[in-house]
């Protein structure tokens, strides 16, 4: 007798399994993420998979300490996101929305990568041989060395990987292979996690680096169970600024370098070249000062970027003012509009504010806090600050000004870029002078705010 298939209901946003259909997550509060898995025969979930090795046990004080070998890829910023290059049998996922240059990318490091001996095989289930060799020639790269594959079954990718031993492995994408442990179709939760499963357990087992390419939903978070983010040893994203000539490559989670880390891309005819200088990318402002806008140091990763935020007040033509920030988080912008009219004595609460960030990088970090506050000001009373000025620091509930992370680095990038002044946290206050900028330390809103009008 055929034995039953068996079912679970999975949420597509957390992970979380139910023994039946649910409209709600009970885990994540999410509506209509659980999904129906179909989980395979046991016999055939038995049979699937990669068989290699056996594993043995060892004591921690015995465990190797030297750090990982990495590969580079050619590519400073590729290899910054990553951590400074591939960690051997490490398994990266890429994500992206179609058309945002993945698949330009990995081909760009693998032709770098096979250039300086590093054998590497790009596993294409979705274009053909020739879509891919008419990519390369495109984009003037010699593929020579680069050995190409076409297909889809995660068991006959292994034979081949165990024929050909290549050090780094593109599996394009992880939507469309299939395994026979699982009998749902591929791109199905249970498909996307039993595939990824084997070949993350080939990685570890062999010493291979793989990068499989995933699809993002609406929402630009990455496609698949999220047990997938959990097998993988580095997420990142690829995505667009809202010039779409440029991309952000970030990494939302590894487990070999800094999380949060990010990698500035132009795309081009000839592909996406590194740009070297991404502060001066969102420094691109107008000849013509105008009120509204301030410009701040935040920390990425592990270098500073500097930023523009603006802002518009107006007056609001209904009942009900709305507060709308793009690129930060609006509940922080509503607490910092309240700060302003118990401390700064400049009431907004009949005005409409708007906040953007220029260039359509997010920032997520509080040291923003005090050039929001200037944007805001700077607009509602109508006066302009100088392209020259600097702000950083965060904002308390007191109207304190408090120190951040790295503030002398933020000064000296600062200067490298021709400001002027700093309007910092007192805190933050650098021992010796840095050459060519005049900073100001203040402890509150009110002494920012004098020094600024």
């Amino acid at each position: 007798m055929a034995k039953k298939q068996e079912i679970a209901f999975v949420c597509t946003d957390c992970g979380a399994d139910f023994s039946r259909w649910l409209g709600q997550c009970s885990a994540c509060k999410q509506w209509n993420t659980v999904k129906e898995v179909r989980l395979g025969k046991s016999s055939a979930r038995r049979a699937g998979g990669y068989s290699g090795k056996q594993a043995h046990v060892q004591l921690l004080s015995e465990v190797d300490r030297s750090h990982a070998k990495r590969l580079s890829t050619g590519i400073v910023e590729f290899n910054r996101v990553l951590g400074q290059g591939i960690v051997c049998g490490s398994v990266v996922l890429i994500g992206g929305a179609p058309g945002a240059g993945k698949s330009t990318l990995l081909l760009q490091a693998l032709a770098n990568s096979a250039a300086s001996g590093i054998s590497v095989l790009y596993v294409s289930g979705e274009e053909s041989p020739q879509q891919i060799a008419g990519r390369a020639d495109r984009l003037g790269l010699p593929g020579e060395n680069i050995k190409m594959l076409a297909e889809t079954s995660v068991e006959e990718i292994c034979k081949i990987m165990d024929q050909e031993q290549p050090q780094i492995v593109v599996i394009d994408s992880i939507q469309v292979v299939h395994t026979k442990a699982s009998d749902s179709a591929p791109g199905s939760i249970s498909q996307v996690r039993e595939s990824a499963a084997i070949l993350t357990r080939y990685a570890k087992e062999t010493g291979t680096s793989i990068f499989m390419v995933g699809h993002v939903t609406k929402d630009q978070s990455l496609a698949g169970p999220m047990t997938l983010s959990h097998i993988v040893d580095a997420q990142v994203v690829l995505s667009s600024t809202d010039d779409a000539r440029y991309r952000i490559l970030r990494a939302d989670k590894n487990r070999f370098g800094s999380v949060g880390e990010l990698g500035f891309f132009a795309m081009t005819d000839r592909g996406l070249k590194e740009v070297k200088n991404p502060s001066a990318m969102f420094l691109s402002r107008s000849g013509t000062p105008a009120s509204g806008s301030a410009v701040t140091v935040i920390w990425e990763g592990t270098r500073p970027l500097l930023v523009e935020i603006q802002a518009l007040v107006t007056e609001s033509q209904s009942g009900n003012p709305r507060r709308l920030a793009v690129g930060v988080d609006q509940n922080r912008i509503a607490m910092l509009l309240a700060v302003l009219a118990k401390h700064g004595g400049l009431a907004t609460a009949s005005d409409e504010v708007y906040v953007n960030v220029v260039g359509g990088i997010r920032v997520d970090e509080t040291s923003s806090d005090l050039a929001a506050m200037v944007a805001i000001v700077s607009s509602l009373q109508n006066k302009v600050i100088p392209q020259d000025a600097l702000f950083f620091g965060e904002i308390g509930l007191n109207g304190e000004i408090r120190p951040v992370a790295n503030g002398e680095a933020r000064l000296k990038e600062a200067a490298k870029h021709g400001f002027k002044r700093a309007v910092i946290p007192k805190a933050n206050a650098p021992q010796q002078a840095v050459e060519g900028l005049t900073i100001v330390a203040v402890e509150s809103l009110v002494q920012a705010l004098d020094v600024v009008y």
